[in-house]
């Protein structure tokens, strides 16, 4: 492939850049040379990057070495002589450090569990009884020759199963051990309702519904389908191997003091618990819990998260925002233009593009493809750092059929779409490209309409918690943009907006302050006041969730001007100050309300002014009064006995009476 050692240069300007023609063969020498010199090195490629680290591990070299694969995606192309900015691009990101991510560790006994409905549960666990500890659970009306197995065998249908791998936790009804005495099938005994159990592992043979959402994301859980003997092995292999102690990464990072869920047991935010796939997150009170052994780590959830409470951590947003902007930035540097950021993750998205790379036209050269773990996982701070960059595009790469519901991506697209619209950038900006064919997706690449970019872009460096990451993002995507409106109208769900106050329904209560997990709405201790930041609201909707005068409307917005905008006065009282000595403790509309409504409905206040100023008094004056002048709070009028004659009169004396009788008592 060509190499434009030039562009790469202009591109990655503050590093030494050398070339090489073959550098894990006859050079190899020449590459231990550079290597133990034990300083941050890049090496663009990634096909002998085993033998590449062994060799600078006997060159005494201690750090590790990034790897970019400038190869396939990048000089494989039919459009190589022009990829020398993407070269630089991918190389620059490379730079750019990743924090390890923490593991979890997970343990199994190797205790399985064979779900099925013929004979292929048996073989297989035949198959594993050597090196698992086999249970096979049939569904009932299976017949099954008996046969003398090394392992129970028992009857039953799987009603619910919670767990992970190492810890799954099932119950079955219509349980039942098999009948000594069954003869042409299997017989089974009295059969019983909520049978429990646990496993480690369980292989489900039934070609039913799976008993898990998102199945193939649960760790622990195998599904075959027992007519593909091909397909039913594999599986039989990979249960096999899960004995022992296995490290996972934690996806997702979660702070329960940022989360919007819920308030005073009144449900406010539900974005996470509505997106998750595998079923990881459940509520926890006030707050939601995110198990990490069961979390596939498709990031929806942080990439949803108003808050920040829930953020990714392979990697964190603001160092992914930070590779986008070292591989734009190189890219413009060299003399790149209209960059086009894909997606892509490793299990599908990098075979796709190495297909692509071989056997046809190879990417674009001005598409740069960024691998992640999950395409999912991007949020909307990196939508918008990348059009403050400089970007034209961003296309996800997704399978063809994904392998669990994308509604949170689809989500964030639709968000990011009004807001780029909002600020001038053309309509066509974000798409998916939903396929498992290497020629559609280059077809779809090289289909996109040559887009402009921002007129000023900018180089912001992204460092901080999710939230902040975002603001700053946007700021700087409207300070770079063609039409810098100061309001952009949002979807629903959007993390940011602002509320709308029926300021003659609210009372000043304060009840959406208490709620409020932001602090975007606030009082003041000086004056019966209700302020609101619009730039701290989430839109979780606790607020109009906890207003008891329904005063309280949501506006998803992001309004410009109020990110660095001070407090907003939604409502302004003067106080009402105690009659007695004079100190404020409530509004004073409320309290003209109160007595206005009490003073001639209710016995206690009627014909009395001095019952009716204890209304107007403070809660130390209103006690000292009432010792005082021996007011007694549950006195009341003088109650009337009455007989059952007089209740008898009072009916009769409430019947209608005909024409008929008026005559006759005339």
């Amino acid at each position: 492939m060509p190499l434009d050692a030039d562009a790469i240069r202009r591109g990655c300007q503050s590093e030494n850049v050398t070339t090489a023609s073959q550098l894990c063969g006859r050079e190899l020498t020449r590459f231990q040379q550079v290597a133990g010199q034990d300083r941050p090195l890049v090496v663009g490629c990634t096909f002998k990057s085993g033998v590449l680290s062994g060799a600078a591990l006997d060159a005494g070299r201690t750090t590790p070495i990034a790897f970019a694969n400038v190869r396939e995606m990048a000089g494989w192309s039919k459009d190589a002589l022009h990829t020398g900015p993407k070269m630089a691009a991918l190389l620059a990101a490379a730079t750019v450090p990743m924090p390890a991510p923490v593991s979890v560790s997970i343990e199994s006994g190797g205790v399985i569990l064979i779900y099925g409905r013929d004979d292929a549960a048996i073989e297989a666990g035949r198959l594993l009884q050597s090196h698992l500890d086999v249970t096979v659970l049939i569904e009932p009306q299976a017949e099954i020759v008996p046969e003398r197995t090394e392992f129970p065998v028992v009857k039953g249908k799987i009603r619910n199963a919670a767990g992970h791998l190492g810890a799954f936790d099932i119950v079955v009804d219509d349980f039942a051990e098999p009948l000594a005495s069954s003869r042409r099938a299997l017989a089974f005994g009295r059969a019983r309702n909520d049978a429990r159990s646990r496993c480690d592992i369980i292989l489900d043979l039934t070609r039913g519904t799976p008993l898990f959402p998102a199945g193939e994301l649960r760790d622990g859980y195998l599904r075959a389908d027992p007519g593909n003997r091909a397909e039913t092995l594999a599986a039989v292999l990979q249960a096999r191997d899960l004995v022992g102690v296995f490290e996972k990464p934690r996806f997702v990072s979660f702070d329960p003091s940022l989360c919007a869920h819920s308030r005073s047991q009144i449900v406010g935010c539900t974005r996470c618990l509505d997106l998750c796939p595998a079923g990881a997150i459940s509520p926890q009170g006030d707050y939601v819990a995110i198990d990490p052994n069961i979390c596939a780590g498709c990031g929806q959830c942080a990439a949803a998260c108003p808050t920040g409470a829930a953020s990714y951590a392979m990697p964190p947003e603001d160092a992914l925002v930070r590779k986008l902007r070292a591989a734009i930035l190189a890219y413009r540097q060299a003399g790149g233009k209209y960059p086009v950021i894909l997606f892509h993750d490793a299990d599908h998205g990098t075979p796709l593009i190495d297909a692509l790379a071989r056997h046809g036209d190879g990417l674009p050269a001005n598409t740069l493809p960024i691998e992640i773990n999950e395409v999912t996982q991007v949020g909307l701070e990196s939508i918008a750092a990348i059009f403050a960059y400089g970007g034209a595009s961003v296309s996800f790469l997704l399978r063809e059929k994904p392998r669990h519901d994308v509604a949170g991506l689809r989500r964030t697209i639709a968000l990011a779409q009004p807001v780029l619209a909002g600020l001038g950038f053309d309509s066509i900006r974000i798409a998916t490209i939903e396929t498992d064919d290497p020629d559609v997706l280059g077809l779809d690449l090289r289909d996109l309409p040559t887009l402009s970019t921002a007129p000023r872009p900018s180089s912001f460096l992204a460092t901080g918690s999710k939230r902040s990451t975002l603001r700053l993002a946007l700021i700087e995507l409207h300070r770079a943009a063609p039409n810098p409106v100061e309001a952009i109208l949002l979807p629903a769900l959007a993390p940011f907006g602002a509320v709308d106050l029926k300021v003659d329904a609210c009372t000043l209560c304060l009840s959406c302050v208490s709620a409020c997990p932001t602090g975007a709405l606030s009082d003041s201790p000086d004056q019966p006041m209700l302020r609101f930041t619009e730039d701290a609201c989430v839109q979780c909707g606790l607020c109009q969730a906890t207003c008891p005068e329904n005063a309280i409307a949501l506006r998803p917005q992001i309004d410009f001007r109020a990110i660095s905008g001070p407090p907003k006065i939604l409502k302004l009282e003067d106080p009402f100050c105690c009659i007695t000595c004079g100190k404020p403790f409530g509004v004073k509309s409320t309290i003209d309300r109160v007595v206005a409504k009490l003073e001639d409905s209710h016995w206690m206040f009627k014909g009395s002014s001095r019952r009716l100023d204890l209304i107007k008094m403070c809660e130390d004056c209103r006690v000292a009064v009432v010792s005082q002048e021996n007011f007694d709070p549950y006195g009341g009028p003088d109650r009337v006995i009455k007989t059952t004659d007089d209740y008898l009169k009072h009916r009769e004396d409430a019947k209608p009476r005909s024409d008929f009788t008026k005559v006759a008592d005339d």
